[in-house]
């Protein structure tokens, strides 16, 4: 099966985990879109060290793609939206051990307003 990365976009344009890919040095932004491609590849069958599943009831169904280098710690969060398509969230650089839950709330409401959008297309599809 053949898997599909697609990156949220936020209605003004914005692309949150490719802005901060851009913020990241070329090495670490280098690894983090091998990480990416590894996630294209591999599909639902990517485990840790590279991926994991985000703890709680709250956000079941998001995980994160989990980027080192050196010293530097990155995390992505994505989720798997239609049998074969994973959409990438929102990212940020790892200072603690668990994710700050401000992070955690940014890539569900991206989920959420993602999803949203995309029933709001299929609904004037149907029209």
């Amino acid at each position: 099966m053949d898997w599909e990365i697609e990156y949220y976009q936020k209605e003004n344009g914005e692309i949150p985990v490719e802005d901060f890919l851009l913020t990241l040095n070329p090495r670490l932004r280098a690894k983090a879109y091998s990480d990416i491609v590894l996630l294209k590849r591999l599909g639902i069958n990517i485990r840790a060290p590279y991926s994991a599943p985000i703890k709680g009831e709250k956000y079941k169904g998001i995980f994160e793609l989990r980027t080192k280098f050196s010293s530097d710690i990155t995390r992505i969060f994505y989720y798997l939206f239609h049998q074969n398509k994973f959409v990438l969230l929102h990212g940020f650089v790892k200072k603690a051990n668990k994710p700050p839950e401000r992070e955690l709330d940014r890539a569900l409401n991206y989920k959420n307003d993602y999803e949203r959008r995309c029933q709001d297309e299929q609904g004037r599809s149907e029209i």
